[in-house]
């Protein structure tokens, strides 16, 4: 299949696309996207009017449309994020808001949303088995094979334990879909076990018997796969301190934003030095320097905190503007060079099992035993 990248923009018309998968992509593999994610959710609970469903005028903070615990992904504004918005929305309380109110909070979650889309575009792929056939087929089955065995394999661990183990570090670079998905694991991975022989599987197996077997198994589910492709959402993003050099490098832009961050804490919190505090104006710079939002990828949120340690961040109540521009700037400095020394890869693959045109929510749970191509 061939390749082909698209860039998804916002479109001025809300629609319903794919289900939310993490962040970014970039050529992952030789599959050709199955569609370019561009556009997003319908808003929940709103008519067109912008009210309530009960239609009745009035505008509360739990009309904002929130996004389930699965569906906070890379790239998209933090769970932190989303509270502090509807914080701010209600001033605090649950309270009756202004529809202008609700329409600036409402649309800086849409822009933040589609900075990480159009910044990271979201990959469908058509899953068909080819890819997976082609692996099989080439140079590179044996090497990648034998140092997955090197991983896994034991004489306390049965072939099928390997085997298993084995279709979990494989992925879409392989033409395998996420093996940890229910629908995959019970409508391709198993009846695909159940060709090899029975009585194997359950025995201890050496280096070459598990080459044999799982070449068997791939074949077994590129067949399976033929018959049912899957429609996999893949993203995936390298943090290696690049983006937050640029910034830091460019003067003008790093005292313009430090500036429009300081107005804006100077609204939104009381102690201007506390860690609250600089995570939320960390997140106001993240875009610019090419992080994803505090709480949407763990590995870069320890190298966050580390460079909040440095500055003493738990221990501080309250700075002056220069203080607070000198810690921003020291906190990203950290954050560069630990990214520069340690780069961060991070790399997801989501099963999409709604119709992607379905005109049903995409909040709700989609049955289990229809197939993610229909």
């Amino acid at each position: 299949m061939d390749y082909e990248e698209k860039q998804p923009t916002l479109a001025p018309r809300l629609h319903a696309a794919a289900p939310w998968p993490l962040a970014a992509s970039s050529a992952c593999c030789h599959s050709k996207p199955y569609l370019d994610v561009s556009k997003l959710a319908p808003v929940k609970g709103l008519k067109h009017g912008g009210g309530k469903d009960d239609e009745d005028g009035q505008l509360f903070s739990n009309d904002t449309p929130a996004l389930p615990p699965k569906s906070k992904h890379r790239e998209l504004p933090s769970a932190t994020d989303d509270e502090m918005a509807i914080s701010d929305l209600t001033h605090g309380k649950k309270e009756e808001v202004s529809r202008t109110e609700f329409q600036e909070v409402l649309s800086d979650i849409l822009l933040g949303m589609a900075a990480g889309l159009k910044r990271d575009p979201i990959v469908i792929l058509r899953i068909d088995g080819e890819d997976l056939r082609d692996f099989v087929d080439s140079p590179r089955y044996e090497p990648e094979a034998a140092a997955i065995f090197s991983k896994i394999g034991s004489e306390d661990v049965s072939l099928r334990q390997c085997l298993l183990a084995a279709l979990q570090l494989m992925n879409v670079d392989n033409g395998m879909p996420p093996a940890s998905d229910p629908w995959v694991a019970e409508n391709i991975i198993e009846p695909a076990l159940q060709k090899l022989p029975a009585g194997q599987l359950e025995q201890p197996a050496s280096q070459d018997v598990f080459l044999e077997q799982l070449k068997k198994l791939l074949s077994n589910i590129a067949e399976r796969l033929q018959e049912q492709p899957v429609i996999v959402a893949h993203t995936e993003n390298t943090f290696d301190g690049s983006g937050v050099k640029r910034l830091l490098d460019n003067k003008f832009e790093l005292d313009k934003l430090l500036d429009s961050v300081w107005k804006d804490v100077l609204i939104e919190h009381k102690n201007k030095g506390s860690r609250e505090c600089l995570i939320a104006a960390l997140d106001k710079m993240a875009d610019a320097a090419g992080l994803p939002p505090y709480g949407a990828v763990n590995q870069v949120d320890a190298v966050v905190n580390e460079a909040l340690k440095t500055v003493n961040a738990d221990e501080r109540t309250a700075v002056d503007e220069a203080g607070f521009k000198k810690l921003l700037t020291d906190i990203l400095r950290a954050v560069m060079m630990q990214l520069n020394r340690q780069p961060i890869f991070v790399s997801n693959s989501t099963v999409v099992h709604e119709p992607l045109f379905s005109s049903s929510a995409i909040l709700s749970s989609p049955p289990m035993k229809s197939s993610p191509s229909e």
